[in-house]
C-alpha cells in the first residue's frame, strides 16, 4: 500500500444499505390520480400561460423529460419545447403527495427502524440487520419495490450496496424501475466508469472545474492522489477522494425528526382583502397544530411566507418564548408578522404558506390538582 492509498480510512463492507428513489414521484402520483395524464407529456407546475408566463417546474413525466424538460427550470420552457396536444400542466399537490410519502415510508419501517428520508420520495435502509428475517438485501429490496407497487400503483428504483454513496448510485443507474446491485468487490470498477456527473455531491461548477483539469470519469478520479485533491478542493476534495475508491463511513440516521412542517398555496388571482388573508393564516394554524399534536411535538419557531403578483418574495420568522402546539398561539403570532407586511397585501398576495420549525418532542406530564407532598 502507497502513502496515499494510507491517506484514506480503511473500508468497511460490513453493511447493507439501500437507497429507495420513488420514480418521477410528483408526476406519477398526479398519473395515478388522473389516468387521462399518462400519455401526456406532464409537467407539475402552474400554466405559465395562465400566469403571465411565470411559474418553475417542480417535476415532470418522463415523455416531457424526452423534450428536454425537467425539474427546477421555467414552466415556460416546457410550452415552447413540447407540442400542444402532448402538453398537460398540473398544480403541485403536496398535502397528496405526503399522504402517498407516509404509506411508501409505512412500508419501508416493515423492513427496519434504521429508516433515513432524504425526502418525500427516497430514504435510505439500513437492512443489515432487519425485522424480515434472515434474507438477502436483494430480497428485501425487491420485496419493498414490489410492495409499494401493488399497493400504489407507483414505481421506484432502488441501489443496494454497503454504504450510502454506492447505494445512492445504484439508485439512479437503471431509472425507471431499475434495480442495481454493487458488490465491494465491483465498486472500484463500476466507479470507474461512471461520468463524474453521476457522482452524488459533485455539482455543475465542480464538473466544470474537473472536466478543465482533464477529470471526466470515475477512473480519472481514481488516478488523482488524495494531496492533489485535497489541494484543489480542501475538505470536500477528501470526501471525493473516498468516493472515488468507493468508501463512505457515514450510517444511516434512523429516527430523523422531521425539521419542519409547513401549508402555503398559490393563488390566482391574487389577494388584495386582509381578513381573507387572516382567515386562510388561522386555517394553517389550526391545520398545523394538529399536525403537531399527531406527531407528539411542539414548535418553538413561526415562520410567514409571502409573495405579491410581482414575485417579489417574503419570508419572516419569529422565535417564540416557549415551545407550543397550540394552534391560536401559532395564529397569534403569524397574525403579528402579518401585519408588518401590509404593503404585499397592497400589491396583491399571489403566495401565503405558514410553516413551524425547531420542532421538538412533546413531553407529557401528568399533575394531580389535588396532590400533596410527604416531607418525613
Amino acid at each position: 500500500m502507497n502513502r496515499e492509498e494510507n491517506l484514506l480510512p480503511k473500508q468497511d463492507t460490513s453493511r447493507r444499505i439501500i437507497h429507495l428513489d420513488m420514480d418521477a414521484f410528483y408526476a406519477s402520483v398526479e398519473m395515478h390520480d388522473h389516468p387521462e395524464y399518462r400519455d401526456k407529456a406532464l409537467v407539475v407546475a402552474s400554466d405559465p400561460r395562465k400566469h403571465h408566463g411565470h411559474g418553475v417546474i417542480t417535476t415532470a413525466n418522463y415523455l416531457a423529460r424526452q423534450y428536454g424538460v425537467g425539474s427546477a427550470m421555467p414552466a415556460i420552457r416546457a410550452v415552447k419545447q413540447i407540442p400542444e396536444d402532448k402538453l398537460v400542466f398540473a398544480e403541485p399537490n403536496f398535502a397528496r403527495y405526503r399522504q402517498v410519502s407516509d404509506q411508501i415510508h409505512q412500508f419501508m419501517y416493515e423492513l427496519t427502524d434504521q429508516v433515513e428520508s432524504i425526502s418525500l420520495d427516497e430514504a435510505y435502509l439500513d437492512v443489515t440487520k432487519n425485522k424480515m428475517g434472515n434474507y438477502s438485501a436483494i430480497y428485501l429490496a425487491n420485496w419493498l419495490q414490489e410492495t409499494i407497487y401493488r399497493e400504489t400503483g407507483l414505481t421506484s428504483s432502488f441501489g443496494i450496496s454497503y454504504n450510502k454513496f454506492l447505494a445512492k448510485i445504484g439508485s439512479d443507474y437503471a431509472k425507471p424501475f431499475g434495480k442495481t446491485l454493487i458488490l465491494p468487490e465491483e465498486a472500484i470498477d463500476f466507479l470507474a466508469k461512471q461520468d463524474i456527473s453521476k457522482f452524488p455531491g459533485i455539482g455543475k461548477k465542480t464538473q466544470e472545474s474537473f472536466r478543465k483539469m482533464g477529470i471526466n470519469t470515475g477512473a480519472d478520479l481514481q488516478k488523482q492522489s488524495v494531496s492533489f485533491l485535497v489541494d484543489n478542493f480542501k475538505k470536500f476534495g477528501y470526501a471525493i477522494a473516498m468516493h472515488a475508491h468507493g468508501i463512505d463511513l457515514s450510517r444511516v440516521n434512523g429516527h430523523r425528526q422531521r425539521k419542519s412542517i409547513g401549508k402555503e398555496r398559490t393563488f390566482e388571482p391574487p389577494i388584495y382583502d386582509q381578513q381573507q388573508a387572516l382567515s386562510l393564516l388561522r386555517k394553517y394554524s389550526l391545520d398545523l397544530a394538529r399536525e403537531l399534536k399527531k406527531r407528539n411535538l411542539k414548535t418553538k419557531c413561526v415562520v410567514l411566507k409571502i409573495r405579491d403578483r410581482d414575485f417579489s418574495t417574503l419570508t419572516r420568522r419569529r422565535m417564540l418564548k416557549l415551545p407550543t402546539q397550540d394552534g391560536l398561539e401559532i395564529y397569534q403570532e403569524v397574525s403579528q408578522i402579518f401585519e408588518t407586511v401590509d404593503k404585499f397585501l397592497m400589491r396583491g398576495i399571489r403566495l401565503l404558506g405558514v410553516s413551524l420549525t425547531n420542532l421538538q418532542d412533546q413531553v407529557y406530564q401528568e399533575t394531580s390538582l389535588f396532590e400533596t407532598e410527604n416531607f418525613d
